[in-house]
């Protein structure tokens, strides 16, 4: 609908209000910044907060990604757990990669690349995904950028996607079960109304 905001849009509408938030990630009172018009702002939502209790830890290098980085608590979870690694925060919402950006560099996370989907070099592999996709972009768009970064998916590597029970995670898991060749897909945790869901690719 033009002019709705949403935090999937590339400029939200709503009104570019900055504020600083404190949020538990992995165990760590941090401060960030947020702002509406980004997924969650203000806050760490719930499906994030499952997704970062049922993860295994990720490579200590290589190419790490979080797919709808929103202001980037998967990202700084990433980062702040693999040091060495380059993470990738992808997100089509600019205010969004702006936040991230601000967000990772206040915390000393030199390894954090936030950038548009089109900025990520179409060669580069990942050893681990970890997402909170965003669900009501749409069936046909969420299926879309699934089946498009899913299978970048490095030998041995896993991704980690959290989804809310009552908006398809089962269904999302027999979809992917059915179209992502050569990649395994089963149920990493179920809580709080939210299924984590593991797609590996083997070594």
């Amino acid at each position: 609908m033009p002019g709705h905001d949403h935090y999937f849009s590339a400029k939200p509408a709503s009104p570019d209000e900055r504020r600083r938030a404190a949020v538990r990630i992995r165990g760590d009172e941090l401060e960030v910044l947020t702002a509406p018009g980004v997924f969650s702002h203000g806050r760490l939502d719930l499906g994030t907060q499952v997704l970062l209790r049922s993860v295994p830890e990720p490579p200590d290098g290589g190419n790490l990604l979080d797919l709808g980085c929103g202001w980037g608590p998967v990202t700084i979870a990433l980062a702040r757990a693999a040091p060495s690694a380059t993470v990738w925060a992808v997100d089509v919402n600019e205010r969004a990669l702006d936040l991230t950006r601000r967000n990772a560099s206040a915390l000393g996370l030199a390894g954090v690349r936030a950038v548009e989907p089109s900025d990520v070099p179409e060669d580069l592999s990942f050893d681990a995904i970890w997402s909170n996709p965003p669900i009501r972009v749409g069936k046909s768009a969420l299926h879309e950028m699934l089946a498009t970064w899913l299978p970048r998916l490095a030998p041995g590597g896993a991704a980690h996607l959290v989804v809310q029970r009552n908006l398809g995670a089962d269904s999302l898991a027999r979809w992917l079960e059915g179209t992502l060749a050569g990649l395994t897909v089963s149920r990493a945790a179920s809580a709080k109304g939210f299924r984590v869901l593991r797609v590996a690719r083997e070594a």
